[in-house]
């Protein structure tokens, strides 16, 4: 059974930075996709960043919203996925989640993913 462990949220004022971490227990992915999601109160779940990986290859993927601001990265070693968000502003305000599954996936999709951590809050304050 995979546990991922979110950590790094909380309150920011806009213009500011965290970084989010996603460390994942186990089982270690030789080839997996691993994705940020976010979601606000009366909204859906969204994608935000993923990152997915082979043996050969590493390749990232982020939402229009996240371009420019995020970035996703991983730390094979210490079984950690990264989100680092600069720039932040109010409307990235949500519960933000990792989500993990093992092979190469569709990475916006909730359903392609098969776990999910508990969720850290990132507030931006205007």
């Amino acid at each position: 059974q995979v546990q991922l462990i979110e950590s790094g949220g909380g309150l920011v004022q806009a213009g500011g930075s965290l970084r989010l971490s996603c460390t994942a227990s186990g089982r270690t992915f030789s080839s997996a996709t691993m994705g940020w999601f976010r979601q606000a109160p009366g909204k859906e779940r969204e994608f935000v960043a993923a990152i997915r990986w082979s043996v050969t290859s590493t390749y990232t993927y982020y939402a229009d919203s996240a371009k420019g601001r995020f970035t996703i990265s991983r730390d094979n070693a210490k079984n950690t996925v990264y989100l680092q968000m600069n720039s932040l502003k109010p409307e990235d305000t949500a519960v933000y989640y990792c989500a993990a599954r093992s092979g190469i996936v569709p990475t916006s999709p909730t359903a392609s993913y098969d776990y999910w951590g508990q969720g850290t809050q990132v507030t931006v304050s205007s």
